[in-house]
């Protein structure tokens, strides 16, 4: 990278964190800390739980699999399409009507204190340590464009480039400040103008990224066989399915996501928050993995970790390979932001249960602020830690094993009257004993690897690894919910409690969506247009493809602008 590369890192930087700190003077409670106020528009809630799904880890791990393996890597990523489409069906708009501000405020109401501690604890510390990989995967893409001078105090001695775990750490700080600065807001502001940022670099690749191999044409001719096909022998269509079910359930009770139906006015506006997942998630698949699939053809021995990074260093004009760095950062502070403020608000609201009304909501704001902190602690110890397991099979291995035991109780919750807390625990101590005998006990030198009755278990397992982990993840859970479903007699007490908060929702008048996002949002579109003009000044050789950017970007903004104006007035009439 060049000295322009690292200025425009170091503006983004300072520009993202800036946004979060204008939303400070906001934070005047809980419920503005932690669910927007109710007042989020539904395009701001989508767009950042779109980017939930995002870091540097998705070019990492997809980017890795798409250079290695071919179209199959796009195919994976939309079956997060077809997931978030299901869960705007069928589950976002019965979030939003259950009258909380959080999935713990229910899980409280529906089964009580204690699942909701166990939950908060176990989850929410899983959580934020495998957000710590995210972290390392974006250290680790910076760290890979950064060579620094011998005996440098930044360097790795043993690479001679930026040290990752000390980039980690200066990641995580900056992570921590946005979410214990503005909150949700902050959050969901932060989301769209990465996203924007993050979707102007790829775009930007693609047409030139295709010219450096001849055209589509020749790259089509030139892939290794199989590589167009749309599965594989270790992401096969049974893996897809199990793909598809696993991120139902955690697009449809994971926290973060949760946090996003029940921050918009109304029900409607939840279910059309999964709908612009979906959506998004069905189209733009198609445009992230294509760096790395033709990257392959120009240079089929990198690392596949790194394919990515590399493929857009291979192309990218002067100052434009920083704005990549900065929407990879983007993506992976996104993801971080959200899961440090929602488990944040988790903590929080034990903190309120036990103290009860002696606790200002001051006190609850700083209490909030300083859970971040300490979350942001958790987070940095899975950055260097997670690299000791393998970066890629740690994620997999905890989505496929662990998801469904300890969200799909939750959504069970929403619609049955029968299950108790009791079946809770039960569920989800099964599926983590089921994952574990999975994992551990039946594979390499697990200690029931030897007793001859297992013996084709394990040469089973050994040969459909992915599958036996979906089907112990999906199917152990799902069996016990339904079995206490069947033979439950009662209606479970809980379920008059989460029905009277529901009922409190229904008389309320519902919230009015916010305009300050779009506002800011429009300036800062400016403001990067006004960027990448600069940047076509002292480049001469994609001059006119940057200006063309730049000028599409200013438009975009004057729209966005001209409509919170339309909008604003509007909103005063009806005052």
């Amino acid at each position: 990278m060049q000295q322009v590369d690292y200025i425009v890192i170091i503006l983004y930087a300072i520009g993202i964190v800036a946004a979060g700190m204008v939303f400070s003077g906001k934070m005047k409670s809980s419920k503005d800390m932690f669910a927007a106020g109710g007042k989020s528009p539904w395009w701001v809630s989508g767009l950042s739980a779109f980017m939930t799904c995002f870091s540097a880890g998705t070019f990492v791990i997809w980017g890795g699999i798409a250079y290695k393996y071919g179209v199959v890597a796009i195919v994976i990523n939309l079956c997060y399409g077809v997931a978030a489409l299901l869960v705007g069906r069928w589950i976002a708009g019965v979030w939003r009507k259950a009258g909380v501000n959080s999935a713990s405020e229910f899980l409280q109401a529906r089964y009580g204190s204690s699942i909701v501690q166990f939950y908060t604890w176990v989850k929410g510390l899983l959580v934020m340590f495998v957000t710590g990989g995210s972290i390392y995967a974006l250290s680790k893409v910076v760290c890979a464009l950064m060579p620094l001078s011998e005996g440098h105090f930044l360097a790795d001695p043993t690479t001679g480039y930026l040290s990752v775990p000390i980039t980690s750490i200066i990641v995580c700080i900056i992570v921590v400040i946005i979410a214990f600065s503005g909150g949700l807001w902050a959050v969901l502001v932060t989301d769209v103008l990465q996203f924007i940022i993050l979707s102007v670099s790829v775009i930007f690749v693609i047409p030139l990224i295709f010219g450096e191999v001849g055209g589509i044409s020749s790259f089509i001719e030139n892939v290794p066989e199989g590589f167009l096909s749309p599965v594989v022998e270790e992401y096969s269509w049974w893996f897809m399915i199990g793909w598809v079910t696993i991120n139902f359930v955690a697009m449809g009770g994971e926290w973060a996501f949760v946090q996003r139906y029940v921050c918009v006015p109304k029900a409607k506006d939840a279910k059309k928050v999964a709908y612009l997942i979906g959506g998004l998630y069905i189209i733009s698949p198609i445009f992230w993995m294509i760096p790395p699939l033709v990257y392959r053809v120009i240079n089929p021995n990198a690392d596949t970790e790194q394919a990515y990074i590399l493929a857009c260093q291979k192309v990218l004009p002067t100052g434009m390979i920083g704005l990549m760095i900065a929407a990879m950062a983007s993506a992976t502070a996104s993801m971080a932001t959200t899961r440090l403020n929602v488990f944040a608000g988790s903590f929080t609201e034990i903190y309120q249960r036990i103290k009860g009304h002696t606790v200002s909501e001051k006190q609850v704001v700083n209490v909030g602020r300083i859970v971040t902190i300490i979350l942001g602690g958790i987070v940095l110890t899975g950055a260097l830690l997670i690299p000791l397991y393998g970066y890629t099979n740690f994620i997999i291995d905890i989505n496929t094993l662990l998801y469904i035991p300890l969200i799909l109780p939750s959504i069970w919750g929403l619609f049955s009257k029968k299950i108790s807390l009791w079946a809770v625990w039960v569920t989800t101590i099964t599926g983590f004993i089921s994952a574990y005998i999975i994992k551990f006990a039946l594979v390499g030198d697990g200690f029931l690897t030897h007793v001859e009755l297992f013996k084709p278990m394990v040469n089973w397992i050994a040969d459909n690894s992915r599958i036996t982990d979906m089907l112990s993840g999906i199917i152990v859970p799902l069996i016990m919910l339904l079995a206490f479903e069947i033979f439950s007699k009662k209606e479970n007490e809980g379920w008059a409690k989460a029905l009277s908060l529901k009922k409190q929702f229904e008389t309320q008048k519902a919230s009015t969506a916010s305009l300050m996002p779009l506002k800011m949002i429009a300036i800062t579109i400016f403001i990067i247009a006004l960027a990448i003009a600069i940047l076509a000044l002292v480049n001469d050789e994609h001059k006119k493809l940057m200006f063309s950017f730049s000028i599409a970007l200013a438009v975009i903004a004057y729209i966005a602008f001209k409509y919170f104006t339309k909008a604003k007035k509007a909103l005063s009439l009806t005052d």
